[in-house]
């Protein structure tokens, strides 16, 4: 397992899935199966699937979140979603098929299961089809106009009367940039240093070692650069990173090392939670939606902001790093939302005064 997640020291993001996969599967097998992973088989990960739905005993392991070093952790918080359990079996898929081509297996059992349940995704019927739509592959997890407008208000309003207060406002200021600017994902901002932003012929360049070692380049427009040399000169360095220096992109307050993607969803977390409450009574839909929001709805924004922009789909396509221009289709909403206009136009006649939302009560 450990050679296996070594494989990902490059990726933190991805390493910190596999490892709470792994060890999550590890400890399953060892205390409920009573047998080493080397042993699990077809009939094993169907009863492990059962038990991700929900884990029992819950007292042994569920538990609120917990430091991992404490005695209050436990591998699970509760019992996983669907597209959670997705995420661990694509997970546990990858150890397998890594541990039969080392050679530490004969097989993958697991794989069997995977068919069978690709069968079953594909066959058809009304919720299976309304299901796989084009429309229902729409990327939804990104904030709007009006809800990054709120995020950018509650960042302004943060405290700077401390030298502390000001270097949290700068960061913050620095983080929603490169989310807005660049679409990186959570563990690439954990992994990159600042020389990764590159002049090249007056131009700069934002290089990044993205998912599965790809390596690219992100054009940096003029307000990402500013936003960069703000950010640098608060830190009292020079206005541009030099090729050798290697600081990290966002780093911890207490010790000025690099912050962990983890961290960067906290802090993320604490600015939409206060920027939903900006938001006006009538756009509650909004406002859960701010709530839910973490990094990646960052990097989602981004692209989709390029879109907006009137950015060419090709450029875009480049900037976002996908392999498949389908996948950068996904995030555009042109379309979809002149005809959600027209749809205005139809008003639903009513006798009496119109339906519409509760009237705020007198002060």
């Amino acid at each position: 397992m450990r050679c296996f997640l070594a494989e990902y020291d490059r990726s933190p993001g991805t390493a910190r899935i596999y490892q709470r996969e792994c060890e999550r599967l590890l400890l399953w097998s060892l205390i409920e199966r009573g047998k080493p992973l080397s042993s699990l088989n077809r009939q094993d990960f169907e009863a492990y699937i059962t038990f991700l739905a929900d884990p029992q005993p819950a007292e042994r392991w569920c538990g609120p979140k917990a430091d991992r070093r404490s005695e209050r952790w436990k591998p699970f918080v509760g019992p996983l979603k669907e597209s959670a359990v997705l995420t661990t079996l694509a997970a546990i898929n990858s150890l397998m098929s890594y541990l039969v081509d080392g050679g530490y297996l004969m097989g993958n059992p697991l794989g069997l299961i995977r068919q069978r349940r690709r069968k079953l995704s594909t066959e058809t019927g009304p919720t299976r089809a309304v299901s796989q739509t084009d429309e229902m592959d729409k990327v939804e997890r990104f904030l709007d106009a009006q809800m990054w407008d709120a995020v950018t208000a509650t960042i302004e309003a943060m405290p700077r009367g401390s030298e502390r207060e000001q270097d949290e406002y700068e960061r913050a200021r620095f983080i929603v940039a490169m989310l807005y600017m660049l679409a990186p994902r959570a563990g690439e901002l954990e992994s990159h240093r600042m020389n990764s932003f590159r002049e090249e012929r007056g131009l700069w360049w934002w290089h990044v070692v993205g998912k599965g070692g790809k390596k690219a380049k992100v054009p940096v427009a003029e307000d990402m650069l500013q936003a960069l040399v703000r950010y640098r000169k608060h830190r009292r360095m020079s206005a541009v990173p030099r090729r050798d220096d290697t600081s990290p992109l966002l780093v911890s307050l207490k010790d000025g090392s690099p912050i962990t993607a983890r961290r960067l969803n906290q802090i993320l977390k604490k600015i939409f939670w206060a920027a939903a409450e900006l938001l006006p009574p009538e756009a509650e839909h909004k406002k859960e939606k701010l709530r839910a929001a973490s990094a990646h709805w960052g990097r989602h924004t981004g692209i989709t902001a390029k879109l907006d922009a009137g950015m060419d789909q090709r450029y875009v396509q480049k900037d976002a790093r996908h392999t498949d221009a389908r996948t950068t289709q996904r995030y555009i909403h042109e379309e979809e939302e002149r005809w959600h206009d027209q749809a205005q136009r139809q008003r639903l006649p009513w006798a009496g005064p119109r339906p519409g939302p509760e009237p705020e009560p007198d002060a």
